[in-house]
């Protein structure tokens, strides 16, 4: 009896098929290993390993005075502007103007120029300043010579504290009268001297708890 034999050296053709289907199989895995080692699965489309992606950022640790580090990254604020002076602050100098007065330009012969002074506060809130008789200077020059200083011969001079408002300008109550001599301490008890006249011409500046006037106001003696 005869059966039919593979010829010598050959495996059944049923062994070489599961062969060749093995092998597809492991060329699939293969591939499927590649596609996965490239390509993260859930990934948006070019979105590979190795490719820089932002990261979310890690939360702040706060600092010793409750600031983030990231605040206290942060380069300082620049210096604020000077607040206006709050209700009962003392004047400051940017605050406030010194006006010299005086109750005429020109002055005849035998009349006594009345020398006064006129404050105002061009802040936006009321400050608080002497205005006494003690923190008064007024000065009377022609030309490079200093003619009569209030404070020569000044007697009592008392201090004054006093709310100044916001553009009310306050001047003086009593002007004061220069009898157009010469002043110095060395002659408060003495005669002095008449100052040039027929024409001459003079300034007065006022100086008030140390704020200068900004300009002399002039006037004219004959």
């Amino acid at each position: 009896m005869s059966t039919n034999r593979p010829a010598s050296g050959r495996l059944p053709a049923a062994v070489y098929r599961r062969r060749r289907l093995m092998v597809l199989l492991g060329l699939v895995a293969v591939i499927v290993a590649v596609v996965l080692v490239f390509v993260r699965p859930g990934a948006s489309q070019g979105d590979t390993v190795g490719a820089t992606t932002p990261a979310s950022a890690p939360p702040t640790a706060p600092t010793t005075d409750g600031a983030t580090a990231t605040d206290a990254a942060e380069p300082p604020a620049s210096e604020p502007a000077a607040e206006p002076a709050a209700d009962g602050d003392p004047c400051r100098a940017d605050q406030i103007t010194v006006e010299a007065v005086t109750d005429a330009a020109v002055y005849a012969a035998g009349e006594q120029p009345k020398l006064s002074v006129t404050i105002t506060n061009t802040g936006s809130n009321s400050c608080v300043m002497n205005v006494g008789t003690a923190a008064q200077v007024f000065t009377v020059t022609s030309g490079a010579d200093t003619y009569w200083t209030s404070t020569d011969c000044q007697v009592d001079p008392v201090d004054a504290e006093v709310s100044i408002e916001p553009g009310t300008p306050v001047s003086s109550s009593e002007p004061i009268t220069w009898d157009r001599t010469r002043s110095s301490a060395d002659t408060c008890g003495g005669e002095r001297t008449s100052v040039p006249a027929g024409g001459a011409s003079y300034h007065l500046n006022v100086s008030m708890s140390g704020f200068e006037s900004s300009t002399s106001k002039q006037f004219l003696l004959y």
